[in-house]
């Protein structure tokens, strides 16, 4: 008859394991982080598609109200911004200004969205941009990024006013 002799193994190296889980931590974050920027490149081309579209339809519907409507605070501009922010995570708070966390704080946000609207004689060109917090850790140092996206509108021209010769009101 054959001894058969079982032996009990005592578990993984402490070596092992205080070496490999925070570097297994560290590409785990780095990784997040790569996603969280590409989800973000992604959302703002989406946002800026937005913008500028809703720019185009919407800019000067009115003759009444054309004035209103351009510069970079105007109804329209606001709407539109505010639009931008929420599909980008970022809430208005109830009190004021500020901005609460949502979605923004895992892709990296700091502030709001900038649009800003620039009038040629062919195009108006819609900017969309976002700056990103810097990333410190230990061994990386990384400061923050300004990203843009810009769309080409075609211009329309000014709806004018209907008055019928001879009326005067």
């Amino acid at each position: 008859m054959s001894r058969f002799r079982i032996s009990v193994s005592r578990g993984q190296a402490t070596t092992e394991v205080v070496l490999l889980m925070p570097l297994f931590m560290f590409f785990l974050y780095a990784f997040a982080k790569v996603f969280a920027m590409l989800l973000l490149v992604q959302k703002l081309e989406i946002a800026s598609y937005y913008a500028a579209r809703r720019w185009q339809l919407e800019s000067h519907r009115n003759a009444t109200f054309a004035a209103q409507m351009d510069g970079p605070r105007g109804p329209l501009h606001t709407d539109i911004l505010r639009h931008v922010n929420e599909y980008l995570g970022l809430r208005h708070a109830v009190g004021g200004p500020k901005y609460t966390v949502t979605a923004a704080e895992f892709l990296g946000i700091q502030g709001g969205a900038h649009l800003t609207v620039t009038p040629t004689q062919v195009w108006q060109i819609v900017t969309l941009t976002v700056y990103t917090r810097p990333i410190k850790m230990p061994l990386i140092h990384l400061r923050g990024q300004k990203l843009e996206v810009t769309k080409y509108v075609p211009n329309r021209d000014r709806p004018i006013a209907f008055v019928l010769p001879g009326l005067k009101q």
